[in-house]
Order: structure tokens, then sequence, then C-alpha cells
């Protein structure tokens, strides 16, 4: 057993969700989004470096030293998996290590709406989960997959860095394919990926104008592709993909994303109000015919407007998931600020809140 196994465990058995290892501190994790600090003493960086490379292949120890980071899946049978980064800092060596789930929840267990499996089940088109770091984005990937793979005979092929769900085939057939160790790119892997006779393409991260390029592509040759991006609302997802392409392309790109965008799940994670843990605050745009000429015409400035009459449809602008959950006492207003495209709005809970307490001296 791997002596980095022993941390690894105290992981999992706290319900943490990520290690991390810094030259010259003592291992934290975080639990339902906060960081402790371990009982554990302080690790050097040279005792750090001999816990990492233990369970890395001369290759990745090459690989590591010449860049200065790198990602890597790291499985204990009969625990859990986990995706590591290593990086260099400037006290030494250093690992944010993340535990992959045991396994792959529904999306309703996601606390996602109904709504979003039709989005799995669509023919053809563009899927896009969105949000920032820590934010359940592979998860949410996974579910969606795991939807088809449940319910539908498909071939998925799925680009990821590293590979983190493992996907057992059910109905499906899913090919999983390592960036790095299978494929040089997201943007070979996908080009790849059009002359193995998929039917889905999922691609863990559409990062550059090449993956986005040819993940459009084959959205409008007839196949499903399901992506994420680090962007927080639906238009600032549509605005990213535009403004990645010179302006003589953008046109034609509006044109593109307009005809082939099916929808847009962009999430957050937020800590619950009280018993500890996070729950899935979401933005959801589908396709329509007003938000597809929106896209067209340059206005994505007009798309939250469009989303917000939309609820009928399923949609659902981020602030007012997160007013219902204040309301409802899931989460305290003070969280709703901090990811809130409009904080404002969430002052008169606190400030209400705060009146309800004062006492009245008779």
């Amino acid at each position: 057993m791997a002596q980095i196994d022993e941390l690894l465990q105290i992981v999992k058995s706290a319900d943490a969700s990520d290690l991390h290892l810094v030259a010259g501190s003592v291992p934290m994790i975080r639990i339902g989004g906060l960081l402790e600090k371990t009982r554990h003493r302080t690790l050097s960086d040279q005792e750090i470096r001999h816990l990492i490379y233990e369970i890395l292949t001369d290759k990745q120890i090459r690989s590591f030293e010449s860049t200065g980071d790198l990602d890597l899946a790291y499985g204990i049978h009969g625990v859990a998996r986990f995706r590591l980064n290593i990086y260099s800092t400037q006290s030494g060596i250093a690992a944010a290590i993340r535990l992959i789930p045991d396994q792959i929840l529904d999306l309703q267990d996601l606390g996602l709406p109904k709504s979003i499996a039709s989005l799995a089940e669509c023919q053809s088109g563009l899927v896009l989960v969105t949000g920032p770091t820590n934010s359940g984005k592979t998860t949410t990937l996974a579910s969606l997959a795991n939807h088809i793979n449940t319910n539908f005979s498909k071939h998925i092929i799925s680009l990821e860095d590293p590979i983190e769900y493992v996907h057992h085939n059910k109905n499906s057939l899913v090919s999983q394919r390592q960036i790095g160790l299978h494929s040089e790119s997201f943007a070979k892997a996908l080009r790849a990926s059009l002359r193995e006779d998929p039917n889905i393409i999922l691609v863990g991260e559409m990062r550059d104008i090449e993956t986005i390029s040819l993940a459009l592509t084959a959205a409008e040759i007839g196949l499903l592709v399901m992506g994420t991006l680090h962007t927080c609302t639906a238009a600032a997802t549509i605005d990213r993909i535009i403004d990645v392409f010179p302006p003589e392309q953008q046109q034609q790109i509006r044109v593109m994303l307009a005809n082939s965008l099916r929808g847009i799940i962009a999430q957050q994670l937020v800590r619950k109000a009280a018993g500890g843990g996070r729950i899935v605050a979401y933005e959801i745009l589908l396709q329509t015919q007003s938000i597809s000429s929106l896209i067209r015409e340059g206005k994505s400035h007009q798309i939250p407007n469009a989303i917000l009459t939309g609820g009928k449809q399923g949609m659902k602008l981020l602030d007012n998931h997160l007013h219902a959950l204040v309301d409802s006492g899931q989460i305290l207003a003070q969280e709703a600020i901090r990811v809130a495209v409009d904080p404002s709005r969430f002052y008169d809970n606190i400030e209400r809140n705060e009146s309800d307490t004062i006492e009245v001296v008779h």
C-alpha cells in the first residue's frame, strides 16, 4: 500500500471533498466547502515529494518536473478514486486531491430539475455545463452521461483530463479516453472521435478555439456534444464562446451556436444553512426560437430576460433559484450574496432577519 493511501482514507472517513498538501504546512481537508486543518504534523517538500512520486510512473515524474504541474487519477481498491493536481510552489511541491464519489448520482439526486434530463435525450446539438472551479460540473456531466447509458442504446465517447468517474456499460457503450494518456489533446481526440462512430461526445473541458470549433461542427453534423466551460451564467457562456473567435468569424459562430445550442446548465455549489454540506444552485437556459434569435443577432445581454420569461419551459435564472433557496431556509442570504449575479437583491433578506432579532424593551 502506498503511504499516501493513509491520508486519502482520512478524506474518505471524514466525508471531505478535497485534501491539500503544501510543503511547510499541515495537510488540510475541505468539508462542506470550508478548509480545515488536520491533526497531522507539518510536511516538508521532501516528504510530500516522496508521497506523490510513489504513485507516479517515470513518465509522469518527467512530465511534472519539466512543466511544473500534472493531472492524474488514482484509485484505492475498495476505498475510492481521487483526482490529483500536482503543482510546484515557492515553498516546494504541492497537491490538490479531490475525492470522486463511488456512485454516479441521478440528476434529481443532485438537486437538478427534471427538465435537465431532456437535454441528455436530444439527438444532436450542444449541451454545456458551466460554473467556476469546484462547482460540480464534472459530476453533472457524468450524471447526464449515466442517464443516457441507463436509458438508451448509444455510443458515448468521453474525453477527460483525467478520467474521474468510471462508466460501466449498461444499455450504451461508453469509451473513455484520457487526454495525455490516450490522446495528445482535447482537440485531437475530438477530431479523431468523429471517425469512431459516436452518438454522443463528452468534452471534459472546452479550453481553446480549436476544441470549441470542432464541438460546434460535431453538433451541427448530427452528434450530441456535451461539454464544460468555466463561466458563471448562460449569457456569459454564449459571450465566451463567440469571443474566442476573431471578429471576422464571430457572426458565423453566432449562427452555428444559435442553430446547435440545446441548453446551458450554469451551476454553483453553495453551503447549506444548517447541517453542513452543500447544495447546487443553478441557472438553466433551453433552446427556444427567441433564444436562438438573440444569439444570432448578438443580443446576449437580453438573454436573462428571455430566461425569466421562459419559466414555463423549465428555464430559471441563477439569482431566482438562489432567492428560492434563501426563502425556503436552505441557504443563508450571505451565501447567496457570495455567488449571486446581483448581490443587492439579497441584502433585504439580511436586514429583515436582523430586524427580527431585535428585542423591544418596554
